[in-house]
């Protein structure tokens, strides 16, 4: 749960419509019990939501502040991985792994019905053509019930047309996609100590050996040139600071939920 310690809402700038914003106008009416969401639908591909979901887990901390210590919880994010695992995002602080969900299953009728089970009400969902599909009954209707924003994201990290932007402002904002991006063999091999813990005593995930099993299950269903790929999009994306700035698009839950197959 490093990102308690790592992050703080001022790390990041948010513009909407090309004016300045806040939190609250990127997830009006957030509330402690908020959950996010994310879609992947390609190898590391969630990347392109940095910005987006680390703003999201900030709300979920400033929402209730003692989860940042005397509580100490991971934040309530998902990631719904589509048709295999796209690489494991669990550095983002997605842990324990039943917080991505890897789907067998390009069905969208099986993406809501995860997306429904775990009771998300924040969704990011990639740029994919919209399409009608007849859901399973009230699936669609208990999502457009609790679904509070919904936001569709490239894996570049630049949506054309996007009218959101979020800008990391300190070097910290990166460090979450830089390990993702690392090699899962440099990962494990460089991991902590089985049982270490951090400088308040809570243990640590990366020192966890489920952790390292993980990352390497993950990893074997993308390949060295996806890695590769993705890490060359986020270099390319990065400002000389090493500062990204991201773009995404508003958009009802009802057009969110249609890019879901």
């Amino acid at each position: 749960m490093h990102v308690a310690t790592l992050l703080r809402t001022d790390m990041f700038q948010i513009s909407i419509g090309g004016k300045s914003a806040s939190p609250d106008d990127l997830f009006p009416g957030w509330t402690e019990l908020d959950r996010f969401g994310l879609v992947i639908d390609e190898p590391l591909g969630g990347i392109g939501a940095t910005h987006l979901l680390q703003s999201a887990m900030m709300a979920f901390y400033d929402a209730k502040p003692e989860r940042r210590a005397s509580r100490a919880v991971y934040p309530e994010i998902y990631a719904f991985h589509i048709g295999k695992s796209h690489g494991a995002h669990a550095p983002y602080d997605f842990w324990p792994a039943r917080r991505e969900v890897i789907l067998r299953s390009t069905d969208p009728r099986e993406v809501l019905g995860a997306i429904n089970d775990r009771g998300i009400t924040r969704l990011a969902v990639p740029d994919r053509p919209p399409r009608e599909v007849v859901h399973r009954p009230k699936e669609i209707e208990a999502a457009l019930d609790r679904i509070a924003s919904a936001f569709v994201y490239d894996a570049s990290g630049r949506l054309a047309g996007g009218e959101v932007e979020i800008t990391g402002t300190d070097k910290r904002t990166e460090f979450n996609p830089t390990q993702t991006l690392r090699p899962v063999a440099e990962l494990v091999s460089q991991r902590r100590a089985p049982g270490a813990v951090n400088s308040a005593g809570i243990p640590i995930k990366e020192a966890d050996d489920d952790y390292a099993r993980w990352l390497e299950a993950c990893d074997t269903e993308i390949t060295a040139q996806d890695r590769e790929r993705a890490l060359g999009r986020r270099s390319g994306l990065r400002s000389a600071e090493g500062l990204c700035s991201e773009t995404y698009r508003r958009v009802e839950v009802a057009e969110a939920l249609k890019r879901l197959g």
